[in-house]
């Protein structure tokens, strides 16, 4: 339809009776049009939207572009608006003759003004005197002409859409499904999607655009990163790496940035993982500074580390260390103390799914608790294959045992024949309660911790090998339970084997909460302390601090009297006392720990101008993070729904969506091209929208 030419009378004869019958499909597209009053020029208008002319509409003045401000109203000017309204029989209200929508005899004149202006722009265009008491001009945003006729712009919409894919972690192929487009066709046949294809694009570009501001942000780092890897194969049997950033910036926040997604070429061995990640480091221009990998503990991960160690050794671009995940070491350290256990965990968790899906039974199980005061249980309970969702397993028969047995014997028709526990079994499972109890803890503090450093996993590791070994050795343990001890135990070892180096052991102590006195013994040699000073002379002795010639700053002296003379002298004894950089680490490792519940970027901010050298390392030191994978999304849930995302993803997809969501999740604003696009002022513009049209409608049906 035209609203922009032709005869005004004419037009609204030919379109009332199709308006009439659109009207239930009006809200719908008001926010897909995304037109407003009050904001003109909207960005998405004026930036966003292809092969476009925007078309400035001075309701004031009969010339394209000009615009008249408006007089002062009169009474005799009301009849623009009045001539494309109809009274109703019954003389009490007013129906728009392109549209059908009502509105009372008693409206503003202005009003029905602003329903033109904003429904349908250009209704003005018909050769008729317009008068200057037209509201405001607006900039109106239109589709190339095709066949003469002017098609209404969807591209809100389609931008919405565009979002929402990236969100969900949908493929752009979504919205190609026949029964979602016709869903969007009932609430408007008019509504045009785009093609797959064309969201694909529009994606792409946003991924490029938005890879230039991570760059920039990059190119502002001026302390060392660190980077973390991790793998997956998705169902077209491709294999994916993900290759993360990290860094504490000036003012003691933690930064972590995901660089890219790279598919790794058959056959996916240590050398293609290499040349992957060679790529990314060098792209980013992160090379050189570069300070350790956190890797997945496979083989090929390991091999493309130990390359890329030799590489930038080679180049003599400073200190590089990789050091394997401690959250999937626990992970498989706990999988083998729950191995006698997993067929009693699956019959339990049949039992809880059916509790989940059955109302019924779930009352049952929840008076049945109350009754036996076995706790109180928050339906649905977690049934996830992972160790939450297994610990709650072992929970439910230990903690509510009872209740699991009576809601058995009242549904034993259908389903205490194949899940009653026997005593053996019940017992085994009490067994395997108490003793994996200690690493439900930790992997809780780990999940928690604001900030997981790799001394604070080192302290709650060496306490999971205290206990393994306590239960491989003592005389109390059954057989069963010492022999997966056992297994426990070699997992134990190899981890403390890769981790037992100078490197770990300068970022362990960098921790205040940790420092020697709570270093685990393979960690406590006197030669790496030694070890750790040359480190620390060699590297942050003397860089950084040019500039540092007084121990306070311009504006205190300004100020006057804002240090004291006394507090002057002090300063002076501790510069001088610190001229020998080994003497920061001194007076660090002098005091005790702090506790175990302190913020450690906060003590450090805090602490920096004590230790001004020592606090440099300690920046690019404790952004090392101790696992390649987030401990929650590895030991709970979570991980469910972000494995389904990675495997159901399509390759033409991955890398752009899954990229665009992690940097939308951090902060970094999505655009396109050079331009933000802002969903908050769309989404605005449609809520309003919708509200007009609701309380329309509510009018209309009193």
């Amino acid at each position: 339809m035209d609203f922009g030419t032709g005869s005004v009378s004419g037009r609204a004869a030919a379109n009332q009776m199709e308006w009439t019958v659109n009207n239930a499909f009006k809200t719908y597209k008001a926010v897909a049009c995304g037109v407003d009053m009050d904001h003109p020029k909207s960005m998405m208008d004026l930036a966003l939207i292809q092969n476009v002319d925007p078309v400035d509409i001075g309701l004031g003045s009969s010339e394209k572009g000009t615009t008249v401000v408006p007089t002062k109203r009169k009474k005799t000017m009301t009849s623009v608006y009045l001539k494309f309204f109809e009274t109703a029989p019954d003389g009490k209200s007013r129906r728009c003759k392109f549209c059908g929508q009502s509105y009372s005899i008693a409206t503003a004149t202005g009003n029905l003004g602003r329903h033109l202006s904003n429904r349908h722009p250009g209704y003005d265009k018909s050769g008729d005197s317009v008068t200057s008491s037209a509201p405001q001009p607006i900039t109106v945003v239109r589709k190339a002409q095709q066949q003469g006729k002017q098609q209404m712009d969807y591209d809100h919409l389609n931008w919405l859409l565009v979002k929402w894919l990236i969100l969900a972690s949908l493929p752009p192929s979504t919205l190609e499904e026949k029964w979602l487009a016709n869903s969007f066709k009932f609430l408007n046949p008019s509504i045009q999607l785009w093609p797959g294809e064309r969201y694909k694009v529009k994606i792409r570009e946003v991924f490029r655009s938005m890879q230039e501001d991570v760059m920039a942000t990059l190119e502002k780092v001026s302390s060392k990163v660190s980077i973390i890897l991790d793998f997956w194969s998705s169902y077209e049997q491709i294999f994916y790496m993900s290759v993360t950033c990290q860094w504490i910036d000036e003012n003691w926040s933690f930064q972590q940035v995901l660089l890219d997604i790279c598919q790794i070429p058959y056959p996916c061995g240590g050398s293609e993982i290499y040349h992957s990640l060679d790529k990314v480091l060098k792209m980013y221009n992160i090379e050189s500074r570069v300070l350790s990998c956190t890797h997945d503990n496979s083989q090929n991960a390991i091999h493309a580390c130990h390359t890329l160690k030799e590489e930038l050794d080679g180049q003599k671009l400073g200190m590089f260390y990789y050091i394997p995940c401690a959250a999937r070491t626990l992970n498989l350290i706990i999988e083998d103390g729950l191995r006698t256990t997993k067929p009693v965990i699956s019959k339990v968790r049949e039992f809880v799914l059916e509790l989940n899906s059955s109302a019924k039974m779930s009352e049952d199980f929840i008076q049945l608790t109350a009754a036996y005061q076995e706790g109180c249980w928050k339906f649905p309970l977690e049934t996830s294959a992972r160790w939450s969702g297994n610990y709650q397993m072992l929970d439910i028969v230990c903690k509510a045992g009872k209740s699991m047995d009576g809601v058995m014997r009242k549904y034993e028709d259908t389903i205490a024949g194949r899940m009653a526990l026997s005593p053996a079994e019940k017992n085994a499972v009490s067994i395997v309660h108490k003793y994996l109890e200690p690493f439900y803890k930790t992997t809780n503090n780990i999940c928690t911790n604001k900030l997981l450093t790799i001394g604070l996993v080192l302290f709650f590791m060496d306490h999971i090998s205290e206990m393994i070994i306590l239960c491989r050795d003592s005389r109390h343990s059954s057989d069963w339970l010492k022999n997966a001890a056992e297994d426990m135990a070699t997992k134990s070892r190899s981890y403390t084997t890769q981790v037992g180096n100078i490197f770990i052991f300068m970022t362990a102590i960098l921790d205040p909460r940790i420092k020697c006195e709570l270093i685990p013994e393979s960690l406590s040699s006197g030669n790496y302390l030694e070890e750790a000073r040359t480190l620390f002379i060699r590297n942050y002795s003397s860089r950084h601090f040019s500039s540092m010639t007084s121990g306070y700053g311009a504006q205190e002296i300004e100020d006057g009297g804002g240090v004291s003379f006394a507090e002057e002298i002090a300063r002076k004894k501790r510069r001088v006392s610190l001229s020998n950089a080994t003497d920061e680490l001194t007076q660090y490792l002098s005091e005790p720990p702090a506790p175990i519940p302190t913020d450690v970027l906060e003590w450090w901010k805090v602490n920096c101008t004590r230790y001004p050298r020592l606090s440099v390392m300690a920046r690019d030191f404790l952004a090392v993070q101790p696992t390649s994978v987030a401990p929650e999304d590895l030991f709970c849930s979570k991980g469910d729904e972000i494995y389904k995302q990675r495997f159901c993803m399509p390759h033409d997809s991955t890398q752009a969506i899954l990229c665009i969501r992690s940097w939308m999740q951090g902060g970094i604003k999505l655009k396109c091209k050079s331009d933000e696009i802002d969903y908050e002022r769309l989404m605005e513009m449609a809520g309003a929208t919708i509200a007009e049209n609701t309380a329309g409608l509510d009018k209309k049906q009193r």
